[in-house]
């Protein structure tokens, strides 16, 4: 590892490269009127709240109805979040620069549901269902781990691709698969 004055030293004069990451822009919904926007440049986390439940999601995309899953949680991930939460969920790893949404259950209660990967171009909607004996659930969701925004039965959120992006700068000359090789070496 270089030290901290090399570092500033590679900053100052230029010998950065530039990564330009996507993000992810979240309209939360509840009936007809917005509750709240917010951008995530990792994830949109939709968790249970304060229950051991089971919450009921159903997807769609670009206005199509995709699938309903029983699960703990749902995952939307940009290829930058996908080696956090995605990750731990049981979901692929995606090289950071790409452009693509990747969406994972969390502790789904189904056999054979994997992560589906949209194009970054694609609009997600989540919806939160109703309980057994068509009960209100209640569950949270968060941008990038920040503040959680209670939601409940019927709210549903709207993921696209924000207009914004984020710039990393990177100063080391580390490639990304060389420091995933590492990582899936345990060094």
């Amino acid at each position: 590892q270089e030290d901290v004055e090399g570092l500033l030293d590679s900053l100052l004069n230029g010998q950065f490269q530039l990564e330009r990451r996507m993000m992810l822009k979240g309209s939360i919904f509840r009936e007809m009127a917005v509750v709240k926007e917010d951008l995530a440049l990792n994830e949109v986390v939709i968790t249970r709240r304060e229950t051991l439940r089971v919450l009921k999601f159903r997807i769609y995309v670009n206005g199509e109805y995709l699938s309903q899953y029983r699960a703990d949680g749902m995952i939307a991930a940009t290829p930058t979040g996908s080696t956090a939460y995605n990750l731990s969920a049981g979901g692929p790893i995606v090289e950071p620069t790409a452009e693509m949404i990747v969406i994972t259950p969390i502790c789904s209660h189904a056999l054979n549901t994997s992560s589906i990967v949209l194009s970054a171009e694609d609009e997600l909607v989540i919806e939160i269902g109703e309980g057994k004996h068509n009960t209100i659930e209640e569950a949270c969701i968060a941008f990038d781990g920040s503040d959680t925004i209670p939601m409940v039965t019927g709210d549903r959120v709207i993921i696209r691709r924000s207009g914004a992006a984020a710039k990393i700068i990177k100063l080391n000359k580390v490639s990304f698969l060389e420091t995933l090789r590492r990582k899936m070496k345990g060094k």
